[in-house]
């Protein structure tokens, strides 16, 4: 697993928190504008200027973000 910088980390954990709300409430232009900041804000920010990433630093990170902030145990296997 990887070690991301805490701000990258906790914008991808306020973009997962802000896709559950705008998923129970769909329309709210408040909640789409965050969530369009934070998807910027995650996929600029200056540890890809490094290298991009590939699907298994994206998944990696997202991962982070989900609530328990575990990876999923069908993946552990």
């Amino acid at each position: 697993m990887r070690t991301f910088p805490d701000d990258l980390a906790q914008a991808q954990k306020e973009w997962s928190a802000t896709y559950r709300q705008l998923a129970e409430h769909p329309g709210r232009t408040d909640l789409r504008r965050r969530l369009y900041r934070l998807s910027t804000q995650t996929f600029f920010h200056p540890y890809w200027r490094r290298r991009r990433p590939g699907p298994a630093a994206w998944w990696e990170l997202r991962e982070l973000g989900r609530s328990d902030g575990l990876m999923s145990e069908r993946f552990r296997r």
